[in-house]
């Protein structure tokens, strides 16, 4: 496989340029990341066709206007169409009707639903649940026994449940990127590599936002769609690059080190969030946090000025001394 170097802007250029192309076909746009959102099309079908036909001319805008592949999931609510869009990523439609739910849904593993992590897992494997269908037999107080008060919700998952609304414009609680590879990479190295380009994108985002964040999650995802994340929650929330790659780096080393396998997706987020203005100042601020805090700022204006690839950290960054 081969890793290409991001660029910033061309990717906020795109992003830009993807949303206003959804917004050709409704109002209700839910952003989830910088190439990511959910469209409530439920007011458009009048005049726009159904949502497949809506689905279908949009992926067919972004391919002629951007020369990008997108795929795209079809469902009744967000968790199914989340699950749609990710089965056959990176160019694809996946519809999902209510008499379709289950023989979607069934052959899955447990990690496929939000919330069952790996820890999870191993509690439910020890059951004898390993996939969603298993995973429905179970009575609810098993679920709340193994979830505790999520596990209602875990319930009405693996019944593709969800009645939560597309909500347009809502006040992000996470910042973060995630990439899905081609094909699985097997060389831990190049996942590293791509974890710093998706960290420092997101530590950009967050100066950009006027946001701080104490915790940082890693999400990766293997070829046969199981799932894990890994959290680290620092002493104060920062918006500095080497201090979320420390986290990060620190997160995906101890992962690398005992539980490698080939990765098809590498994900990064930050979460925990404060206004930049709410950070409370340091009467003997650390000499190295000002000077990372420096490097920032420079490299924000570079990019700004001629694009994020203009300028990315060295290895010198796994090393900050």
């Amino acid at each position: 496989a081969v890793v290409v170097s991001g660029r910033g802007s061309r990717y906020r250029e795109l992003s830009e340029q993807v949303f206003r192309i959804f917004e050709d076909f409704t109002p209700c746009i839910q952003p989830l990341s910088i190439d990511e959102a959910f469209l409530d099309v439920t007011g458009s079908e009048r005049l726009l066709g159904s949502p497949v036909e809506i689905a279908t001319a949009i992926r067919a805008r972004i391919k002629t206007e951007t020369g990008l592949t997108a795929s795209v999931g079809v469902a009744p609510n967000k968790f199914l169409a989340k699950l749609a869009s990710d089965l056959k990523k990176p160019d694809a439609l996946v519809v999902i009707t209510p008499e379709t739910i289950g023989q979607i849904l069934d052959p899955l593993p447990v990690t496929a639903i939000p919330g069952v992590g790996e820890a999870a897992a191993k509690r439910l494997e020890r059951l004898g649940v390993r996939t969603i269908a298993q995973l429905r037999q179970l009575e609810p107080t098993t679920l709340t026994s193994t979830f505790g008060s999520w596990g209602e919700r875990v319930g009405q998952l693996a019944r593709g449940i969800d009645d939560r609304p597309v909500v347009p414009d809502r006040r992000a609680k996470s910042v973060g990127h995630e990439t899905t590879f081609p094909e699985d990479l097997v060389d831990p190295e190049q996942v590293r590599s791509v974890l710093l380009q998706l960290t420092e994108d997101t530590a950009w985002r967050l100066r950009k936002k006027g946001r701080r964040a104490r915790t940082v999650t890693c999400k990766i995802r293997y070829g046969n769609f199981q799932t894990i994340t890994r959290s680290h929650t620092l002493d104060t929330a920062t918006d500095t690059t080497s201090e979320l790659w420390r986290a990060a780096r620190a997160i995906f080393d101890a992962w690398a080190t005992t539980s490698f396998q080939p990765v098809r997706l590498i994900g990064v987020s930050t979460s925990s969030l404060t206004e930049e203005a709410e950070a409370q100042l340091d009467l003997f601020p650390d000499p190295a946090t000002a000077i990372q805090e420096a490097l920032d700022a420079a490299s924000d204006i570079v990019a700004e000025r001629f694009g994020k690839g203009t300028i990315r950290r060295a290895r010198t960054l796994d090393d900050p001394g």
